[in-house]
């Protein structure tokens, strides 16, 4: 961890990794591959209880720790800080700490629990005790991402990347095991291949389209040398038909088989050696449009798939591409031909394909494309014909752009703030935003509110009032968040750990991707994606947005 984190070179980087993977003992590479791989474990412990200890054994009080932990920005590292030095060494590896103690600690009883984590800070340096506690939370981070993982681990064992991707497909799932044998299989020169009969292909992503529709023929050519489809909202997933079973893969790396039976059952009708890439979608038989996203995010939250939940939210793939076929990898040939195939193989099934969009030239489908919220997609895809299917989001092998509608948006208040994480954990860089319940009568009558807010005043039912609606912390330069940050200090009206409210004075406008009822939010609506597009700062307080210009933007 120190290596890696001591220098910004890739080179640097690649070499800790390489270094490590050839002397830790296969156990030990296997959790290092977890977490470098953004594997995170349950919660051990409790973040309070964590702090409660880490006083006890620091013998400081809470308020101490509190004002360490505002200086220092980060939870592992305020601990490290205030614990007393080691009395003891231990030298367990990395998978005897989490095998043997930390997957053990949760579920015990607090005192329990306690007495373990001084055990083990007693025998951690200032170092080790950071990554434990951030293993613990599930919050560590290095500057390392999954392709240097994937390049290092082929590198040291002499395999060709495209197989190290693959073969690290899944290996963050939950229901995935961890253990010596698996890593040894993943970089075997050859391996069994029951280990590979439901593994997923890395996925091929798309890069964002941001150029004006009049200068595509200058940079994308003409419209012919493209396929052009809708780009659904949905979970965009790969159904591997192999051995008799089907597998679904979230882009994520999730194994979310048993959450779609539906697809399982039409996927025993493709021939064995089968994967698509595509979408899943909330789809009503009879519909021409699929159903709004969150009708998806209720149905994966559901533990039990009961017959009412099947009957509201049938679910559908809508398939966009063929990466094996007959048990063939088909990832080096030309998009056109993989899609020719696609059509041949669904011909005459029940299994959705993807429609492909025609149109004369790019203005055509810039107007075609003003229709994508009537028709519940958020734009389009555009894929290369000559391109092959890549890994990651990468244009060595061709290209995919999404060419997405513009975000919805709507102007809300800065009410809340919260320091950022790594390089912005002594920032405040985490802001909630509100807007009104209904449009002010006039300034004076949101002036009074913003008085009665600085009063500490609790809001009166039925009055005027800012009703929080969404969080945001992307967006924004880092000269223009070291700006509000300023804001906020200056004018902040309590403190609540982390949390500071501050007074009303900053007006974003935020974006966000889709909008929809929730009974669990405050302000009876949840947005998706959220993020800043500006300060506003030609427009005062009192002239932000209400809950009705949401409520509006709500698809009927």
């Amino acid at each position: 961890y120190q290596d890696l984190d001591a220098s910004t070179a890739t080179g640097d980087k690649v070499a800790a990794l390489r270094r490590y993977f050839a002397a830790a003992p296969p156990a030990d590479a296997a959790w290092a591959v977890y977490f470098l791989a953004g594997g995170k474990p349950r919660q051990a412990v409790p973040t309070a209880l964590l702090r409660e200890t880490a006083c006890a054994a620091a013998g400081i009080d809470d308020w101490l720790f509190e004002e360490c932990y505002q200086a220092v920005g980060d939870l592992a590292e305020t601990i490290a800080h205030v614990l007393p030095p080691p009395q003891r060494a231990g030298d367990d590896g990395l998978a005897a700490w989490v095998e043997q103690r930390l997957l053990t600690w949760r579920g015990l009883p607090p005192e329990e629990q306690a007495a373990r984590l001084r055990e083990a800070w007693d025998e951690l340096d200032a170092d080790g005790r950071f990554l434990l506690v951030k293993l613990i939370g599930g919050g560590f981070r290095v500057g390392v991402s999954k392709l240097l993982v994937q390049r290092a681990l082929a590198e040291q064992a002499g395999l060709d990347g495209k197989v190290i991707a693959q073969r690290l497909m899944g290996w963050t799932d939950a229901r995935a095991s961890v253990s010596a044998e698996r890593f040894t299989q993943l970089i075997a020169p050859t391996r069994d291949a029951a280990f590979d009969a439901g593994q997923p292909y890395p996925f091929f992503l798309a890069h964002a389209l941001q150029a004006e529709p009049a200068h595509f023929n200058d940079t994308l050519g003409p419209p012919q040398d493209w396929l052009v489809e809708w780009k659904y909202d949905g979970i965009r997933a790969q159904l591997v038909r192999r051995a008799g079973q089907a597998w679904i893969w979230s882009r994520g790396e999730e194994l979310m088989t048993e959450r779609f039976p539906e697809i399982v059952a039409e996927a025993h009708a493709l021939p064995d050696g089968t994967v698509l890439d595509g979408e899943v979608l909330v789809w009503r038989p009879g519909n021409e449009t699929p159903a709004p996203f969150n009708l998806l995010q209720q149905r994966i939250g559901r533990k039990t798939l009961t017959k009412k939940v099947l009957a509201d939210a049938p679910v559908a793939f809508l398939a966009y591409d063929l990466l094996e076929h007959e048990g063939r990898d088909l990832r080096e040939l030309p998009q056109q031909e993989r899609r020719e195939r696609l059509e041949a193989l669904l011909s005459g099934g029940t299994m959705r394909l993807s429609p492909r969009v025609e149109a004369a030239d790019w203005r055509a489908y810039a107007a075609l494309r003003q229709q994508s919220r009537e028709r519940g997609v958020e734009g389009f895809m555009l894929k290369h014909r000559e391109a092959r299917y890549g890994s990651g989001r990468t244009k060595a092998d061709g290209t995919w752009w999404k060419w997405k509608i513009d975000p919805l948006s709507v102007d809300g208040v800065l009410i809340y703030a919260q320091a950022g994480h790594g390089r912005r954990a002594s920032v405040y860089t985490d802001y909630t935003f509100a807007v009104w319940n209904r449009p002010p009568v006039d300034e004076a009558e949101a002036l009074a509110v913003l008085a009665a807010i600085e009063r500490r005043e609790p809001a009166q039912a039925g009055a005027l009032q800012l009703v929080a609606f969404a969080k945001a912390y992307s967006g924004l330069t880092d000269e223009e968040f070291a700006g509000v940050d300023r804001v906020i200090r200056n004018t902040t009206l309590e403190k609540f750990g982390p949390v500071r409210s501050v007074r009303p004075s900053l007006v974003f406008e935020l974006g966000f991707e889709g909008i929809n009822r929730s009974p669990r939010h405050k302000s009876g609506i949840a947005v998706r994606f959220p993020r800043m597009l500006r300060i506003r700062h030609d427009k005062p307080v009192w002239q932000a947005d209400t809950l009705q210009t949401l409520e509006a933007l709500i698809a009927p």
